[in-house]
């Protein structure tokens, strides 16, 4: 891919952090290799990368480490 379908920015193949939603648990993926828009940072997975990603997943890997990550309800936020 050249250009971004959302902003037709330019795009460049790069390491990422990818948060990878899986029912209702969150993974954390690092050094994902992936294109990335210098304009608007939209990323995008290759077919294979997301493959990898769901059968990583599939078989309960041996977690790194564990980051905390706050939950913040709009609902409770929203501006009146």
């Amino acid at each position: 891919m050249n250009t971004c379908p959302f902003c037709k920015g330019t795009v460049e193949e790069k390491n990422i952090e990818h948060i990878h939603r899986w029912g209702d648990e969150l993974y954390l993926f690092e050094d994902v290799r992936a294109e990335v828009c210098k304009q608007c940072g939209e990323a995008f997975l290759f077919p294979a990368t997301l493959k990898a990603i769901d059968t990583i997943i599939r078989e309960k890997p041996k977690t790194e480490r564990i980051k905390c990550i706050p939950v913040i309800s709009m609902a409770e936020n929203a501006a009146a």
